[in-house]
Formats: C-alpha cells, structure tokens, sequence
C-alpha cells in the first residue's frame, strides 16, 4: 500500500500522540483541520489505521521489567507457537524475523522473578527450541 509523505508525516504525528486534536496536528504540520480530518478518514478507509492504542508514561515504564525474547522455532511448528504466545498476556508483541531466531517477543512483566517465570514458560512451548532475551535498559524514544 503506497502513500504520499504528506500522509507519512501524518502517520509519524499519530504515532507520538493519537489522541491529539485535529487542530492541533492542523497546527503542527501545517495543514487545515479539513485536510488532516479528511487525510486521517481516507487512511482509516483504507486500513492503512488500523485503529488506536495506549502508551504509558516513561515513569510507569520504568516500574515494569520490559525485554525482547528472540525465539527458534521447529519446523512446522510456527501456528502452535503462536497461538500458545498468543495466549500469554506479557507477551505485548510478537514479531516474525530473518536470521538466526524466527521470532522476537516483547515482554513485559513487574520484576526480574516474573520475567523469569515468563521466560520458562516461552521456553517449554512445545516447538520452542531455544529462546535469548534482552532486558531493555531504557527506551531513547518511540513513535
């Protein structure tokens, strides 16, 4: 799906806040409220937006144990292991990749002993045949 920079512009002021008024976004790229307004339900139309999601303040985050588990998978086991991650609720994202690991999932979890039970039980998902995690320090910044 192709868009114009116009809308990627748009896109990257969603990502840093969603729930920024139209005027405001208006104001910050330079745009009536009518065009955002219309560029904003064009792209929705098109399923381009998905929909909308919630970011938590860097303070909350710094209270949570955040890391990325690099997953290897058996073959032919890939739908199992995703429904079985699927089902785990720390488990925020989960993401298929090239190299030495097939997939990498966040995770999310309020101490090391909770990442710690979490990563086991990633572990022994039948068809997970080895994981490496990555407790992430801090975030620099995210859109």
């Amino acid at each position: 799906m192709k868009i114009s920079p116009a809308d990627e512009r748009l896109l990257s002021v969603l990502r840093e806040d969603a729930r920024a008024s139209t005027a405001q976004i208006a104001r910050r790229l330079g745009l009536s409220r009518t065009t955002v307004q219309s560029r904003i339900d064009r792209l929705e139309q098109q399923g381009v937006i998905a929909g909308y999601t919630v970011r938590t303040h860097e303070d909350y985050e710094q209270g949570q144990v955040r890391a990325h588990v690099l997953i290897t998978v058996s073959p032919r086991k890939m739908p199992a292991v995703v429904k079985a991650l699927r089902e785990i609720a720390e488990v925020r994202s989960l993401h298929s990749v090239s190299g030495a690991h097939d997939l990498v999932a966040m995770v999310v979890v309020g101490g090391v002993g909770e990442m710690d039970v979490v990563t086991d039980a990633i572990g022994v998902i039948d068809g997970v045949e080895r994981t490496t995690s990555a407790i992430i320090l801090s975030t620099k910044f995210e859109r």
